[in-house]
Parts: C-alpha cells; structure tokens; sequence
C-alpha cells in the first residue's frame, strides 16, 4: 500500500514543478534572435503591426462586401472581392512573422486589432454596389501609403527581408485599387 502514496507524492510534486515551470515560462519573454538593435526591433515592430492591423481591417471588409453585394454585376464583383480578399489575407501570415523573426511581438487579438487599426470599418446595413468599390479603392490606396511608410522604417534599419515582402504588397495593392477603379467606371455611349 506504501508504494501508492509514493506515487503519489511523486505525481504532486511533478505537477507542483510543471506549474511553477508554466508560471516561468509564461513571464518569459519571447526572444527571438535577431541581428537587429532593440531600437530597430520596436520601430520596425511598431510600422509593421500597424500594417497588420490594416490588412485585418480591409480583409474583413472586402469579405463583408463580397457577402453583401448584389446588383447586376453581382457576379462579377462578387468573384472579384473574393480574389481580393484571398491575396489580402494571405499577407496576415507573412507579417506576423516577419515582425516576430527581427524580435518583435505581433498583435494578440481581435481588440488590438481594432486599437490599432487605420482603415476604417463598414458597418452599415446596405451599400451600394458602386460605393463599395470605391471604398475598397479608397481603402487600398491607404494601405499602399501605410506600406510605403512601413518601408520607409524598414530600410532606415537595413531589414531587407521586410522591405523585399512589402515591395511586392505594394504592386498587389496597386492592381488592387486600379482593378477596383476600372470596375466602378461607368459604361459609356459604346458600351465600354
């Protein structure tokens, strides 16, 4: 019967070590090796996060307008917000990363989110075909100011990995808006 209570106090103490070791680690920071100064690490961070937040923000939004578009286009705008918003979503990833591989925290939630987001929300019942388009438009060349700032940090610091990725962001940021302007233009005489 001894060997029981044995085991026992082994089993308390191995939890006692596993929650102490938890509490430990959980007061740790998370640090990344990086080459980048402490400096460069937050400025970078912050440039970035905001990006993010931004990127969140306007996914969201072209989702929203891609469930709630209606018209004669439908169709066509539907298909277009979706291609969209896949390309909007799949930066998410790649920044995150790229802020946590130079040392930097990213955002933890859907409030941070919103803390610290630029583009703004859409929340209205109903809006018109034509006003999405030319709020997605307007939204994106937002993003690709934010971006253009964001490499601004990025290469003041020498982080060419960043600058690289934001680079490319841009030029889809700009197909973006010059498709989403070309889709709100009104038809003329001919048809075109």
């Amino acid at each position: 019967m001894k060997k029981p209570v044995k085991a026992a106090k082994a089993t308390k103490t191995t939890k006692a070590s596993s929650v102490a070791d938890i509490k430990r680690r959980q007061r740790a920071p998370l640090i990344t090796p990086s080459d980048m100064n402490i400096k460069a690490t937050k400025d970078i961070s912050a440039a970035m996060n905001g990006v993010l937040a931004d990127v969140f923000a306007l996914y969201l939004k072209t989702k929203n307008f891609h469930w709630h578009m209606s018209g004669p286009h439908f169709r066509d705008y539907h298909l277009l917000l979706d291609e969209q918003a896949v390309q909007i979503y799949a930066m998410t990833d790649l920044i995150a990363e790229r802020i946590r591989k130079v040392g930097g925290m990213t955002l933890r939630s859907i409030g941070h989110i919103a803390r610290t987001q630029r583009i703004k929300d859409n929340d209205a019942d109903y809006v018109e075909p034509n006003d999405m388009l030319a709020e997605l438009r307007e939204d994106n060349k937002l993003l690709t100011s934010r971006l253009r700032e964001a490499h601004g940090v990025c290469d003041e610091h020498h982080d060419i990995g960043t600058t690289s990725l934001i680079e490319v962001w841009i030029d889809e940021t700009e197909q973006r808006t010059w498709f989403l302007f070309e889709a709100g233009r009104s038809a003329d005489s001919t048809g075109h």
